[in-house]
């Protein structure tokens, strides 16, 4: 299988997400899309993390309806923190993934780039695609990668964690089956 890689915390899954992780897929010819959730992520503050049994569940809500999209929680199963060179060499042998997997982030994560953890074996092992976050024109990318001409959707997982501590409107940024879970769950509030 090809396949495009999405991680991230999934604080929780939205749709800009999952447009995205569809949208690299088709654009560049993969087969499938793979979403990790994190364990610890290095690069965010980790204490407004949710437990990661309640982002794999609503993850696993999120792409039920696609046989295409599939979630993998080896960095969780894994423990510790999430680093992605140690992800990918992971999911390449456990999902006989063929050619050189997709790797998508976001334009907001291109300054921090360079000082990820074994960044230039990460970059010789995946193609980088970089996916726009906002309008706003990106830092230069000083490392081999394509750019996806993606439509942007302003949606934010912090911003749903707000509002819905502030009780307001979140239907239609995520998926209803999602959001029955959180409301279910008393998450967020």
């Amino acid at each position: 299988m090809k396949a495009v890689v999405l991680g991230g915390t999934f604080n929780p899954v939205h749709y800009g997400h999952l447009f995205v992780a569809e949208e690299a897929r088709a654009a560049f010819g993969y087969d499938g899309a793979i979403f990790v959730p994190a364990n610890q992520p290095v690069h965010k503050d980790p204490a407004p993390v949710l437990d990661a049994v309640h982002r794999i569940h609503m993850l696993r809500i999120a792409v039920s309806g696609n046989e295409r999209f599939i979630v993998d929680t080896g960095e969780v199963d894994r423990g510790g923190p999430s680093y992605s060179i140690e992800t990918v060499s992971s999911l390449i042998a456990r999902h006989g993934i063929e050619g050189r997997p997709g790797f998508v982030i976001g334009d907001d994560l291109v300054a921090g780039f360079p000082s990820w953890k074994n960044v230039k074996e990460l970059v010789n092992i995946v193609d980088i695609i970089v996916a726009r976050r906002t309008l706003e024109r990106p830092p230069a990318m000083n490392y081999p990668h394509r750019v996806i001409t993606n439509t942007v959707l302003p949606i934010s997982s912090s911003e749903i964690r707000r509002r819905i501590r502030e009780g307001r409107a979140v239907r239609y940024l995520l998926p209803d089956a999602v959001l029955a879970y959180i409301r279910d769950n008393n998450l967020y509030g």
